[in-house]
């Protein structure tokens, strides 16, 4: 038997209820929060969050075309260089989207002008976390897929890729490293030029790239032997081994840069060192008549680049063995320098946001094998010290 507070109480309860039900089935699910790995995106929200140029895998859906930091257009798409992504297929609020500027090597597939279609599609993009349009972004984009596929090869981070050399040092560490980077896919000397297009392309400037000592953004078209072309500097001598051109060191990505046609004739093969007079046209790199050293700002770049050379061939297969050293003047012996410098420079100029989406971009699209000491460059001095 009810006492005659009871029925108050139920329909104090009833109430209750009444409110809060509705809104368990009204309220918008979240979009799951991830690590930023492949194998864990990020949220298109946690991308708007952590605009910290880093480099992340982000999932949304795709909800537009934007043309500048306030608008996105949903039809009629005049190019397809660029989209919109959202937690939902639905999103109309841009303060919810963030912009992906897409590389040519993507537009084929994931341009909105050619795939109009692609509106309301889930997208997996991996990049860096920058400003486009002056509005939270996604850049240097090395990865698209569409759907449940998953991208191929997976972008190993510091996991299981790496996992034989864990706890190595000295010769240990270097003879697990080759063992993990060596038999890469080979490409032709002719496809280098393509290659480089995408590898070294201007982040601000799609239809450029970046040549590596004058730092200058030039088209990728503007290639060849002319005085102010670019053309393709191999940062390992290729008469340092006698390698030439051929598969393997002589069309290896990891140290193949473009460069301006007449610095590069310069540099020749010149080892590496600090000091010399400064090079007119490619100012902050000095030369003299046995070293080159490059503009500060990739340093770095050239020593992890010489580091991962001296990994990769060491002999086997019927490959150059090169290896690093302390001189100058090393000629056509398959030796470079200087070793004390370059772990100096390694230190200097730390591994920056364009080293690490060439990376990305030589593992999944040309070579699938790595430069470790991009992922790891404390591993040079580990090895070498």
């Amino acid at each position: 038997m009810l006492t005659k507070h009871e029925p108050r109480f139920a329909l104090s309860i009833l109430l209750v209820l009444a409110f809060f039900i509705p809104a368990l089935f009204i309220t918008p699910s979240l979009a799951a929060a991830g690590d930023g790995s492949s194998p864990s995106p990020y949220s298109v929200s946690q991308a708007i969050t952590n605009q910290d140029s880093t480099i992340k895998t982000v999932s949304g859906y795709v909800v537009g075309q934007p043309t500048s930091a306030n608008t996105v257009i949903t039809s009629s798409y005049p190019i397809d260089y660029a989209i919109a992504l959202a937690d939902s297929s639905s999103e109309t609020n841009i303060a919810n989207m963030v912009y992906v500027q897409i590389p040519s090597s993507f537009r084929s597939e994931f341009g909105l002008k050619t795939n109009p279609a692609l509106k309301g599609k889930k997208v997996t993009v991996t990049g860096t976390l920058s400003a486009y349009f002056t509005h939270p972004g996604l850049k240097d984009v090395s990865a698209m897929f569409s759907g449940n596929d998953s991208p191929e090869p997976e972008t190993p981070g510091v996991g299981s890729y790496y996992d034989s050399a864990s706890g190595k040092s000295g010769a240990s560490l270097k003879k697990a490293l080759h063992e993990i980077i060596d038999d890469h896919t080979e490409i032709s000397y002719s496809n280098v030029w393509e290659a480089l297009r995408i590898t070294d392309e201007d982040p601000n400037n799609a239809n450029n790239v970046i040549l590596l000592y004058t730092g200058r953004s030039q088209g990728k078209t503007l290639n060849g032997s002319g005085v102010n072309d670019w053309n393709r500097e191999h940062v390992w001598a290729k008469s340092h081994g006698d390698f030439g051109t051929t598969l393997g060191p002589g069309t290896d990505l990891h140290h193949l840069r473009p460069t301006d046609a007449s610095v590069n004739s310069t540099r020749n093969n010149l080892d590496f060192d600090n000091g010399g007079s400064e090079h007119t046209e490619a100012t902050g790199n000095y030369y003299d008549s046995d070293s080159w050293e490059p503009r500060d700002s990739v340093k770095g770049d050239v020593a992890r680049m010489l580091f991962y050379m001296a990994v990769r061939y060491e002999g086997d297969a019927g490959e150059v063995n090169l290896e690093l050293n302390n001189q100058v003047n090393n000629g056509t012996a398959p030796y470079h320098g200087k070793l004390a410098v370059l772990l100096e420079w390694n230190e200097r100029d730390p591994v920056d946001a364009f080293e690490r989406n060439r990376n990305e971009i030589i593992y999944n699209q040309y070579q699938h094998n790595r430069n470790p000491f991009i992922d790891h460059p404390e591993w040079a001095s580990a090895i070498w010290q």
